[in-house]
């Protein structure tokens, strides 16, 4: 089986977050002194990596471990759990009965998402590596594999954002990006990930089960685990 171990993002990749996001960020901007985001600028800044979105944000990197705490306390402080991508239960089902080993590596706390999933869904999940910083998930992608006992050209991320590309790379693991999270589908496809999953049910056991991966020692480049590219670091202005 070339891959055992499939490791998921939850804001954006199970859980329908953005919407939320949107909803809160002018006024955490407005408490930790930011750039405002206009509703017509949304669509394109879905284009952007998470270091580019810091750079039009005007937010310098000490403040990102304030920012993130304060926006996981709201997310905690939310009176309704964030709601699960429909399909979502039936396509984690699949791959756990097909005997993949799942796991969740998020910057979100594993409270939250485990009240999102409730108690049958989350069960689903073997391990759990939660509250990663914005830049933190390679180093959780390869504790999970240690825990789960999987080499890495075995095991899947996937992901939503371009930093989960990034971070899956750096790891020397394969990378499945979702387009219905914050990423746009065009950014997302100039990564040239392993798999690109249209709608949720394409994330389907049967793919994994029978996908070839070439038989190359730990950490070597192939397509299944595409090296770090980052994307040209440009500014929402620069298109105007």
């Amino acid at each position: 089986m070339p891959y055992k171990l499939i490791i998921f993002d939850f804001d954006g990749t199970l859980a329908d977050t953005f919407p939320w996001f949107t909803g809160v960020l002018n006024d955490v901007a407005a408490r930790y002194r930011f750039r405002r985001v206009e509703a017509d600028e949304v669509e394109r800044l879905r284009g952007l990596s998470a270091r580019q979105l810091l750079v039009h944000l005007g937010i310098p990197a000490w403040k990102l471990p304030f920012i993130a705490r304060h926006m996981r306390r709201l997310a905690t402080d939310d009176g309704e759990p964030a709601p699960i991508f429909p399909g979502s239960e039936a396509m984690l089902r699949d791959l756990r009965e097909a005997g993949l080993v799942l796991a969740i590596v998020s910057s979100n706390t594993e409270r939250n998402i485990r009240r999102a999933l409730g108690p049958e869904t989350a069960g689903l999940f073997s391990h759990y590596a939660c509250g990663a910083g914005l830049f933190g998930k390679a180093g959780k992608f390869r504790q999970i594999a240690r825990r789960a006992g999987v080499e890495h050209r075995h095991c899947l991320c996937i992901g939503d954002e371009i930093r989960d590309f990034e971070a899956a790379s750096d790891a020397g693991m394969a990378f499945g990006a979702v387009t219905w999270g914050f990423t746009s589908r065009p950014a997302l496809q100039s990564l040239d990930p392993a798999f690109l999953f249209a709608r949720i049910d394409e994330i389907e056991a049967r793919r994994f089960v029978d996908a070839g991966l070439p038989d190359r020692p730990e950490g070597t480049g192939h397509r299944t685990t595409p090296r770090p590219r980052m994307v040209k670091q440009t500014s929402p202005e620069a298109d105007r």
